[in-house]
């Protein structure tokens, strides 16, 4: 069949198509070579690679090494599949809640927006070792992925298959299975600013063949480093664009800015000054933006003024900030060493075994912003600048000038916020150890013609976070400070005195350990395929059946230091200490392929696994192709999935944090919660929110729709096009503060109340709650020809997002659709993104030119737009589209040398601009969720054969 050959002809040439079955075995020839049976990505059944009709897309190791991918992280942000969340280690880089810690230093797999922990990945098959700090994800760094084969990429829900986690899809990484020979390779991939830099090198040793001598050993060494992008490195990541609508929200300055405190506490300005012009009271005043002062930028590299108005803070119209999100690191700095090795053995013509390690060693190091000094319990008056000197009488001689000197009190310290630059970068360092041993069969039976697959394996991922610099020890700090040892009120040019430093370095808590923690799993898991002898009109029933029997293991472990001596601000996470927690999962799962006629297959799957601890859950699938003619074949898929709570979700430790506003109140006395001195039941109410573990949690469930066509109506061209349908119900997450307000009658339990009925706590720990609806299309298009004796393809491959919803309960309806609107932390649904690419071969020379468009959004309301008080005059409610284009150039006419040559980002184009909150995201005038930082970069791989 036309649509068979061409599909079979594309999965050979490995170039990523959405169309095509991947294959454990290339073929030489697609006309005359022997049909092989293969297992897919999906599917536990072996069928021939024109039989099948899985949505999966395959990448080729020779397509991304041509695309200078050097990671799985990369391969992921030019996924178009791939949600735009925060799970590179440029948009996971600042400062994280707990529920988010375990991103120190991970990259995760997000597929069609689900999220990390609900896109399952599996290498080889199988799978590997969550991340050891969240055991929630795993960490793609830790990927030997200068070993890979081939990349497979199963868009669709498969727990009928694998169980939990996979409700966007599957990734599996597929390395060589053997080698002969000596192989070293290296990467080199340079941005044209500077900063950014990549290298790779790889070393490949194997012997053995495994038909004639009956074995074969290989092993891979890589490794590669990262280098450091600087916020300060790019000009477009700068905040002080206020006309735009953002600035940064800090009067925390390298030159200090000057606060108010109540009269009781007594100090320079007592209870305020107020404005000669008009008579406001002022909150915070730096003398360099004052009337007539040498203006904020000379207070220090990045500083400028404060904008008041798009803060609505009118009583700061006299103070200066500091663009602390470009402090943060763009690319985090990486070393990786991973390392991979394979032993296969032919034990008879019908029966191999081998023995697989695969282990990885990644250090990250991510850095933010230097610590801020503010007044208040933690530095108190004793912490406030002392009378010393010159300092000192600049501040007060300014502030006299200005406003007079009756509301000053010479000689009282002064309360300041300070940005403590001397204190040097809040940096923390992430070591990361993986491995995996797997030892496994496979054959056949020869008694039934059945073929069987058995493997035993065990895999760890253990994680360490440890404090660099940035990080002082709270009583020393304040001991420090209020010796007058530190100035906060220095010049650029001027040095805080070697005294100081030396003080400051005591203090230091360098070295300290975080937290650490290891993620372990035990894994039995046997399957069985073939034919059952049975006929329909299109040929033979197969089936499948396996079990998969897993131990889950977690621990995590924080340091006892934090509670004997505080450190300030590090994010200790002490309450969510784990022993070793772990749980056993029983699974069974069979699958049937019915040929019901020679245009029509159906595929039935099920699985069922038994948890420990709350259960068990049953997820059928079923799938189908037609091909009612030569040149179109019809697709469609029904599935459940499910995904678990993971070990944090269940036994974290319950947490406490007061709630410090004054626009709460009972919502059983007051509908809608907003207080309100004036209306009888509306009093403001502070009660303590209370975060951690539930036992009882269930599994979020899920339903996955999938229908699509795939025409192939002339030779040199082909298409497809897919509509999926994924709705997640019971989704696990803290209870959401306005979710338990608006259905206060479900959640009465949730406000805890003293004897008196007065509400002392809100129970925020996790729920069971609402759900997400998403919906999309996938098109892929081939297109092929003849050209001055070379040949060209031409691919255009992109996902189109038509919903994404949410509701906070099931019996709620769904939100108004969020795509192509901002969203913080999580996936940002954006409508449309693309890949076009044209690549041309002829002889040894080959040339790939490919377009990645991402659309734009409505960017995030700046608290002033939001308020209605102010629109800067340059505001644009909408960020921008992001197109860029990379140009890469093979040649293989050297004996034993291969080289390609590319240039990423081709015409050096800058992230678009967007105005969201750098307080809740990373990324200072740019969404990291969607552009790359590093600009136009040149790349170069060398591959020399030794035999």
């Amino acid at each position: 069949m036309k649509l068979n050959r061409l599909i079979q002809s594309i999965a050979l040439a490995g170039l990523g198509s959405s169309v095509v079955m991947a294959q454990d075995t290339a073929v030489p020839d697609a006309e005359d070579a022997k049909v092989e049976r293969i297992r897919v990505t999906g599917s536990s059944i072996k069928r021939t690679n024109i039989e099948g009709s899985l949505p999966l897309t395959v990448f080729s190791k020779a397509e991304i090494d041509a695309q200078g991918i050097t990671s799985a992280e990369q391969l992921l942000m030019q996924l178009n599949i791939a949600g735009n969340s925060s799970d590179n280690l440029a948009s996971n880089g600042g400062i994280v809640s707990e529920e988010q810690r375990g991103n120190n230093g991970v990259s995760g797999a997000n597929l069609r927006g689900q999220g990390a922990d609900a896109t399952l990945v599996l290498l080889n098959g199988r799978r590997v070792a969550t991340h050891g700090l969240k055991g929630r994800a795993v960490d793609l760094n830790s990927i030997p992925f200068a070993a890979l084969e081939r990349v497979e990429v199963l868009r669709d829900g498969a727990s009928a298959m694998y169980g939990t986690d996979a409700i966007g899809g599957v990734i599996n990484f597929i390395t060589k299975k053997d080698y002969t020979g000596a192989e070293v390779s290296a990467f080199a991939d340079t941005t044209e600013a500077g900063g950014g830099n990549i290298y790779r090198t790889n070393l490949l040793l194997g012997a053995g063949d495994i038909n004639k001598d009956g074995w074969n050993v290989f092993g891979t060494l890589s490794y590669k480093k990262n280098e450091t992008l600087e916020g300060t490195d790019r000009a477009f990541s700068n905040t002080f664009q206020p006309e735009r609508g953002l600035s940064p929200d800090t009067r925390g300055t390298p030159f200090a800015t000057v606060f108010n405190r109540p009269a009781a506490e007594r100090n320079l300005i007592g209870t305020g000054l107020r404005d000669p012009r008009d008579g406001m009271n002022m909150i915070a005043i730096n003398i360099l933006d004052l009337p007539g002062g040498l203006g904020c930028e000379n207070g220090g590299p990045n500083m400028g003024p404060y904008d008041e108005r798009l803060w609505s803070s009118i009583s700061s119209r006299y103070a200066c900030a500091w663009d602390y999100p470009a402090a943060a690191r763009i690319q985090q700095p990486m070393d990786s060493l991973d390392f991979i090795s394979r032993a296969s053995f032919k034990l008879s013509d019908e029966h191999m075994a081998y023995f697989e390690f695969v282990g990885s060693k990644v250090d990250v190091s991510k850095a933010f912003e230097p610590n801020q000094i503010s007044p208040g319990a933690v530095f108190n008056r004793s912490t406030w600048y002392p009378v010393t000197g010159a300092s000192y009488n600049l501040i007060y001689t300014a502030l006299a000038n200005y406003f007079g000197t009756s509301q000053l009190n010479y000689g009282e310290p002064i309360a300041y916020r300070w940005r403590c630059m001397a204190c040097g970068p809040r940096q923390i360092d992430t070591e990361t150890k993986s491995y995996r041993i797997n030892a496994a069969f496979e054959g056949i039976i020869s008694a039934f013609d059945w073929d069987y697959a058995v493997g035993l394996s065990r895999a760890s991922s253990t994680s360490n976070s440890i404090l660099a610099s940035g990080y002082h020890y709270t009583d020393a700090l304040q001991q420090v400070l209020g010796s007058g040892l530190i100035n906060p009120f220095l010049f650029p040019g001027q040095r805080q005195s070697d005294a100081g430093m030396a003080a400051l370095q005591a203090a230091s808590a360098d070295g300290v350990r975080l937290y650490d923690g290891e993620s372990l799993m035990t894994q039995l898991d046997a399957t069985f395929t073939g034919g059952l002898g049975f006929e329909l009109p299109g040929g033979e029933i197969q089936a499948a059946i396996g079990t998969d029997l897993r131990r889950e293991e977690f621990k995590f472990n924080g340091d006892q230091r934090a509670q004997m001596r505080p450190i300030f601000n590090a994010p200790f996470d002490n309450a969510n200490v784990l022993d070793k927690v772990s749980r056993d999962i029983k699974a069974v799962f069979v699958e049937f392929y019915l040929p019901v006629l020679d245009s029509l297959d159906v595929s039935l799957a099920g699985r069922y696994d038994r948890y420990d601890g709350f259960g068990s859950t049953t997820n059928p699938k079923v799938s189908f192709n037609y091909r009612p003619i030569e040149e179109v074949m019809i697709r469609g898929a029904f599935s459940t999935g499910f995904k678990v709570p993971s070990f944090n979700q269940l036994f974290n430790g319950n947490t406490e944090s007061q709630y410090t506003g004054l626009d709460l109140a009972d919502p059983a006395t007051c509908p809608g919660a907003v207080a309100s001195e004036t209306i009888p039941g509306c009093a403001s109410i502070r009660p303590v929110e209370i975060f951690g573990g539930k036992p009882d949690l269930k599994p979020e469930e899920s339903e996955q729709k999938s229908f699509g066509v795939v025409v192939a109506p002339f030779d040199n061209f082909n298409f497809s096009v897919d509509w999926w349908e994924i709705e997640r119900t019971d989704t696990i997450r803290s209870a959401p503060r306005d979710v338990l307000i608006n259905n206060y009658d479900v959640f009465q339990a949730n406000w805890i109340r003293d004897s008196n009925g007065q509400i002392v706590a809100i129970d925020r720990r996790f729920i069971n709650s609402g759900g997400t609806l998403t919906r999309g299309i996938e098109i892929d298009a081939n297109l092929t020809g003849d050209f001055a004796d070379g040949k060209w393809r031409l691919n255009l491959n992109g996902s189109y997002i038509d919903t994404f919803k949410t509701k906070g309960l099931e019996t709620l309806p769904y939100s108004p659709n969020l795509v192509g609107e901002y969203v913080r932390y999580f996936n940002l649904p954006i409508k449309w993104k693309h890949t076009l690419n044209l690549s041309y071969t002829r002889g040894d020379w080959s040339h790939s030119l490919t377009q990645i468009y991402r659309d734009g959004y409505k960017d995030e309301l700046p608290v002033s737009v939001r308020n209605g008080s102010y629109t800067p005059s340059g505001w644009n409610p909408n960020v921008s589209s992001y197109t860029t284009y990379n140009y890469s150039m093979t040649y293989s006419g050297f004996d034993n040398l291969n080289f390609t040559f590319g240039i990423k980002n081709l015409f050096d184009e800058d992230p678009p601009f967007t105005a969201h909150q750098n307080d809740f995201a990373a990324g200072a005038a740019w969404e990291p969720r969607i552009a790359d930082p590093r600009g136009r970069a040149y790349t170069l791989l060398l591959e020399y054969k030794f035999m």
